[in-house]
């Protein structure tokens, strides 16, 4: 007696159906390929490009951080650098995130001399490839001078 009403009961309220339960699905896959897939094929694709520009005498950033000057480029898969004077190691070149080369376009520079002032005076004294020399002598000076005043 009771089976019978609930038998009875028309159809559940209108659920989707077919095409209209995966739309929800394919709309996240399609945010996804274009906030991460894409992006990362982009990026993955101009360091394929890097990787096969790269040059002897070019500036360089290893994986591990090592910054150098590609001297030679003995085969397809390696690269000699140097890394400091006289100091030469080999180096995959996979294994290269990012080239300092002279063909990049250099960051800009501010042309207003008194924004620089705001910066230490200690980074002043030095450029990428170390200590201005002028300025190494003359801070040897006055060490020398302020020790033969004590």
């Amino acid at each position: 007696m009771f089976i019978s009403p609930a038998w009875a009961q028309g159809a559940g309220g209108g659920g989707l159906d077919g095409l209209g339960g995966l739309l929800p699905l394919v709309l996240i896959f399609v945010v996804f390929y274009f906030l991460l897939i894409r992006p990362q094929q982009k990026k993955a694709k101009e360091h394929r490009e890097v990787l096969a520009n790269l040059r002897r005498g070019d500036r360089i950033v290893t994986n591990g951080g090592l910054l150098g000057t590609i001297t030679r480029v003995p085969n397809d898969t390696e690269l000699m650098v140097e890394i400091a004077d006289g100091v030469k190691v080999r180096v995959l070149r996979g294994m290269v995130a990012e080239s300092l080369s002279k063909s990049d376009p250099a960051p800009a520079k501010s042309k207003d001399k008194d924004k620089g002032k705001d910066q230490d005076d200690d980074d002043a004294d030095y450029d990428e490839d170390g200590p201005d020399e002028d300025q190494v002598d003359r801070d040897e000076e006055a060490n020398e001078d302020s020790e033969k005043k004590s």
